[in-house]
């Protein structure tokens, strides 16, 4: 299982890279496209490769849990990532635009690190909901233990990422 993680993980970033590639260097738009519109499929060969394991009978693991909590953050962050990543190879090599930054500071960058406590919540809450599905599916608890388990470490994230947008609006930095 943790092959399959890590090769959507690789996957993702090498069809990124790819994409990427296709659309400034070899000035191939379409072809680009259709690489970057490529990674979100690496998901669902992620989530079939996990439910197709634990609906066969084996025995849910940390692993498993680990697919979920890299599909809940693909679904929040992976459209962003994509997009970041092509606004500054655009810049840096077809003469884009900079690309945007983050507030500086101020209320402006509490409300940016807010926004994105909000999304790392949200990821936890698909992790979350693809964790009780996966449970729910298998409906043997001795089997799913390592997903309860791991539900429960993986709450951490968003109590620490929590401090960001907490120091940021209590002690805001000068713009």
């Amino acid at each position: 299982m943790i092959a399959v993680i890590i090769g959507c993980e690789v996957g993702f970033w090498v069809f990124l890279g790819l994409g990427l590639l296709a659309r400034y260097a070899l000035r191939m738009r379409r072809a680009g496209a259709a690489l970057l519109l490529a990674v979100p499929l690496l998901d669902l060969v992620l989530l079939a490769a996990t439910v197709i394991d634990v609906r066969g009978g084996a025995v849910a693991t940390w692993q498993h849990g680990l697919a979920a909590a890299y599909l809940g953050f693909s679904v929040m962050f992976g459209h962003r990532t994509m997009r970041w990543a092509d606004a500054w190879v655009s810049h840096r090599f077809a003469g884009g635009p900079t690309p945007a930054k983050p507030p500086a500071g101020g209320m402006a960058r509490a409300r940016y690190e807010w926004i994105v406590w909000l999304r790392i919540l949200a990821a936890y809450a698909i992790t979350c909901a693809l964790l009780l599905a996966m449970i729910w599916l298998v409906g043997d608890p001795p089997r799913t233990e390592a997903l309860t388990q791991f539900m429960l470490g993986v709450a951490k994230v968003p109590l620490i990422a929590l401090l960001w947008p907490i120091s940021y609006t209590l002690w805001p930095k000068k713009a």
